[in-house]
């Protein structure tokens, strides 16, 4: 990398810091402007004048709260989700065709939040003070469904999945994934070059719909057989071990936590945003407050969170080197993320801010695994 693409990459992960805590202030602004225009209280006042309504109440004013959310908050987004991106050249996606995934990810994230608050505020009512622990199964549950639909049912919305195509990528994905016990026919490719032009792959899905999936990205920046199969391996490390089920399982437990500090913390922000019409933390009119209380336990959580994802994908580029064993492959995919990751932060930087090891570091495991590992002959 020249100094200049560099400090390009250093400034643009030092900005994403910042941003973490700017989506949160943004949050509470929303959130202080909703609870100050009286709309959700007066919503549940409507829907219960003659008798409670507790069930509708929860999804109408859930439904009502997330899309007056996303017409406030849309400024920021377009910053921080587009024009950010445009003018770091990690996108050449349209603000047309932005807006419109925009459109259709709020539409979905409406419906369905509705659904979410129903079942969450049923819990509030009726665990009492224990609704916490209830809580994180909720969350246990939502997070395993989400993982076994969006693969079927939400991504191909965004973007085109088609099955690698005959040819040395796929004999050499295929003759990896017998090796390493993944299913050989759930390795696609995708269009992600629609919406960003990182280098990147995943992995989605659970048990019968998890698939591995890489952008056509990879391909437009020059990745070779060696590149392809040590990313593809680390995709099918998480696989293997079952990292989603692991995150499923991490985050109910984090969700506890949270849970049960917002019923401790609620009467402080409620009164901080001046909530004076909200029934407690029972009420779905005080969703803004709720909100503002979850998402600043998470802002705290966050070298927690990111730690626990280091975690995982350090094990999973293990599990590349030992079954791949393509280190000088894994390395040139390594540099080509550098561009949207700065590849050489302090040790303190990457502990808070970092949800993947950095570059730098898994480089070096990738040469020491080398050196460890001479090849035969």
């Amino acid at each position: 990398m020249s100094p200049e693409e560099m400090q390009r990459a250093i400034s643009y992960t030092h900005g994403s810091h910042w941003l973490i805590l700017g989506s949160f202030l943004v949050g509470v602004a929303v959130a202080w402007i909703i609870v100050r225009s009286g709309l959700l209280t007066g919503i549940r006042d409507r829907l219960e004048r003659n008798r409670p309504r507790p069930n509708l109440t929860a999804f109408v004013v859930g439904i009502v709260y997330t899309l007056a959310s996303t017409v406030i908050s849309l400024p920021w987004a377009w910053w921080s989700g587009w024009r950010r991106e445009t003018e770091y050249g990690l996108t050449s996606q349209p603000v047309t065709g932005w807006l419109g995934e925009l459109a259709m990810q709020s539409a979905i994230s409406t419906v369905l939040t509705g659904f979410v608050l129903v079942a969450l505020y049923a819990l509030i009512r009726r665990a009492g003070r224990s609704w916490w622990l209830w809580g994180g199964g909720l969350t246990a549950a939502l997070m395993a469904l989400m993982l076994l639909a969006a693969p079927i049912f939400i991504e191909p919305l965004f973007n085109t999945y088609t099955p690698a195509p005959p040819g040395p990528v796929r004999d050499a994905v295929v003759e990896l994934a017998h090796q390493t016990g993944t299913p050989s026919d759930k390795i696609y490719i995708y269009d992600g070059s629609r919406q960003s032009d990182r280098y990147t792959a995943n992995v989605s899905g659970l048990f019968g719909s998890a698939r591995v999936a890489m952008s056509d990205t990879m391909f437009q920046q020059g990745a070779d057989l060696s590149e392809v199969r040590a990313v593809v391996g680390h995709e099918m490390g998480h696989y293997v071990h079952m990292h989603a089920l692991w995150m499923v399982g991490i985050m109910a437990v984090l969700a506890m936590v949270a849970f049960w500090a917002a019923d401790r913390l609620f009467p402080v922000a409620q009164r901080l945003l001046g909530a004076n019409r909200v029934n407690g933390i029972s009420d779905p009119a005080g969703l803004p407050v709720l909100g503002v209380v979850i998402g600043f336990l998470f802002v705290l959580a966050t070298p927690l969170t990111n730690t626990m994802v280091r975690v995982i994908e350090s094990d999973a580029d293990q599990f590349s080197l030992e079954h791949a064993n393509e280190p000088d492959g894994l390395a040139r995919a390594l540099i080509k993320t550098a561009e949207y990751r700065a590849p050489s932060p302090s040790w303190l930087e990457e502990f808070i801010f970092y949800d993947h090891p950095s570059v730098s570091n898994r480089i070096r495991r990738a040469m020491a695994w080398k050196a460890e590992h001479p090849p035969e002959g």
